[in-house]
């Protein structure tokens, strides 16, 4: 006999499209992407998995929806913003949303269609450098400069997974005694350099890079 779904508190609830996409991004928070399917997400909602598809058609639209929903965390610009500022503020929003998702980077890249949300971000970081003074040309170089950073910075960081600074110790201890050090001293230094303690006041990897590219911006638009 086929199994049945066991009612849970979450069946109690009426279902909803709003619903299905939050028990999706939390099915992907808990076990990855890969995790996602019809069959596991109807057993979180306690329904029959053909219950889903009166409120969503597919699994893409699923897959879209939780896009849509995680871009709509991040935080974009506000009225009279200091163009440096505002760009700076969306960026690092944009990363921590995504690290809060480790998933979300790789489908934000590969989803089909492109949602309000994400042309509302789109926008918003496009707008800002265009009335900050900066030509549709730059704009256009300006964008995929701070879009590849922020995505790019993401997914390495994500695929790296290094786990905690004491993990990280034991791997960099272990690597460091197989490393012939006379002839890469250059690499057994930056790995000690990831095992010192940070200065409280360094914002690390991510904001060094995306401040590079702000201030470049900045030297270009005072010389154009």
């Amino acid at each position: 006999m086929a199994s049945q779904a066991r009612p849970s508190d979450e069946s109690r609830v009426p279902l909803s499209r709003e619903r299905v996409i939050d028990a999706a991004i939390r099915l992907a928070d808990e076990g990855g992407i890969e995790s996602l399917t019809m069959r596991r997400l109807a057993q979180a909602l306690g329904v029959e998995a053909m219950s889903l598809y009166y409120y969503v058609a597919s699994k893409d639209e699923i897959l879209n929806g939780i896009v849509d929903v995680v871009v709509s965390e991040f935080k974009l610009r506000t009225s009279g913003a200091d163009w440096k500022a505002a760009l700076r503020t969306t960026a690092t929003s944009a990363y921590e949303v995504l690290l809060r998702h480790p998933w979300a980077a790789s489908l934000v890249l590969s989803a089909t269609g492109v949602s309000t949300a994400r042309l509302r971000y789109m926008n918003s970081i496009l707008g800002t450098l265009r009335e900050a003074g900066f030509s549709a040309d730059m704009t256009d170089h300006a964008y995929h400069a701070l879009e590849s950073h922020i995505m790019g910075f993401t997914l390495w960081e994500v695929g790296m997974d290094l786990g905690s600074h004491e993990e990280l110790a034991v791997l960099a201890t272990a690597f460091l005694e197989e490393l012939p050090t006379d002839e890469f001293p250059y690499v057994a230094e930056h790995v000690h350099q990831h095992l010192k303690e940070r200065n409280p006041d360094d914002e690390g990897e991510f904001a060094f890079g995306l401040d590079l590219i702000l201030d470049g911006l900045e030297r270009i638009l005072l010389t154009s």
